[in-house]
């Protein structure tokens, strides 16, 4: 028996508010772009766990890492990424009130909602900017390469340096001089060099100085790199035992014992690795953020101007929205990945 075909009413068929099939052809094409670039961040965030996955012990830990507060110093773990988190997510809610004011062609409201988005952007970029300035030139104390070939990140209060007292006179010092500027820097760079011994730098017109600092406090040494003695996992070294161990490797007059911050080649936070895809998803992710504001900004150029209020539409505003909660999606993501886990 010969079967018959029914057609079936539009509302059975989709029972929806509008037809999906009636998505505006800049709006498919955005998400199409969306789908591709949330494949491109999946594939280094996998790529990131699996590196991490083999380097698991010697990975540092968000805390330990991003400690930091502009003008207040170490010891806030975590707190200055959080509050960025949340301004890029206050952002994007900004940016819904955006386009809810676009449904309902509030074109100052619109405005109103877009400034604020912009401004939350900027801020983040700012934020993002001074994270990656700390992270490049590193903590006081470094990373350092023990006696039995092992490698420790510190962590504790150093003590600050009050000044170089010049001891042995070179071209441009004369004996008995008290340098006071610039001590951190030139500290670093004759550690790096392995210009310092026994309590004295060799300073860079040939003089000698005294090196007069405050003492360090609470002191530890976590083990990233196994050695002869110490491995991987071990206890942290702390008090005298760290003090002695770490002074030991910066003043034994060994060049390259000690690594401060980070670079594509080398890094005092953990493996190669660690800060390669550090500037790379958080460069990646950043470059979003920013094309995001430069398109927010023209958006609303032509918000202010009226040119979508004579449209009739605000679709571009929607637009925009979509890929701004995109960038705000993937910082969760980067986020959660590389910071808390």
């Amino acid at each position: 028996m010969a079967g018959h075909t029914t057609e079936l009413d539009v509302k059975v068929l989709w029972g929806g508010k509008e037809s999906p099939f009636q998505t505006s052809y800049g709006k498919l094409m955005m998400w199409f772009f969306l789908v591709s670039d949330a494949l491109t961040f999946g594939g280094l965030l996998i790529s990131y766990g699996f590196t991490r996955h083999n380097t698991q012990d010697a990975w540092p830990i968000g805390e330990e890492t991003f400690n930091s507060l502009p003008f207040l110093g170490h010891g806030y773990p975590l707190i200055y990424v959080a509050l960025m988190t949340f301004i890029l997510i206050v952002s994007s809610v900004t940016m819904v009130l955006a386009v809810e004011a676009g449904h309902r062609m509030d074109r100052k409201g619109v405005t109103k909602w877009m400034i604020a988005t912009i401004i939350g952007g900027f801020f983040f970029l700012g934020s993002q900017a001074w994270e990656w300035s700390h992270f490049i030139h590193g903590s006081e104390f470094g990373k350092v390469e023990l006696a039995d070939g092992s490698q420790a990140i510190v962590r504790g209060h150093f003590g600050e340096i009050e000044n170089f007292t010049v001891i042995e006179a070179g071209k441009h010092h004369k004996k008995g001089d008290v340098i006071k500027e610039d001590l951190m820097h030139t500290f670093q760079h004759a550690a790096e060099k392995g210009h310092l011994h026994d309590g004295k730098i060799l300073l860079h017109d040939g003089s000698i100085a005294k090196i007069n600092k405050a003492k360090d406090e609470h002191m530890e040494l976590i083990i990233k790199k196994d050695g002869k003695k110490n491995k991987i996992g071990d206890a942290p070294i702390e008090g005298e035992a760290a003090t002695k161990l770490y002074y030991e490797a910066i003043y034994s007059a060994q060049p390259s014992r000690v690594i401060y911050g980070a670079n594509l080649k080398q890094n005092e936070y953990g493996p190669q690795q660690y800060g390669q895809f550090f500037f790379f998803i958080t460069g990646f992710h950043g470059f979003h953020v920013f094309s995001g504001v430069m398109i927010n900004i023209l958006i609303c150029i032509g918000v202010m101007a009226g040119t979508y209020h004579k449209r009739g539409h605000y679709e571009m505003v929607e637009k925009t929205g979509l890929y701004w909660h995109f960038v705000d999606l993937v910082w969760v993501f980067v986020f959660t990945f590389f910071y808390l886990v």
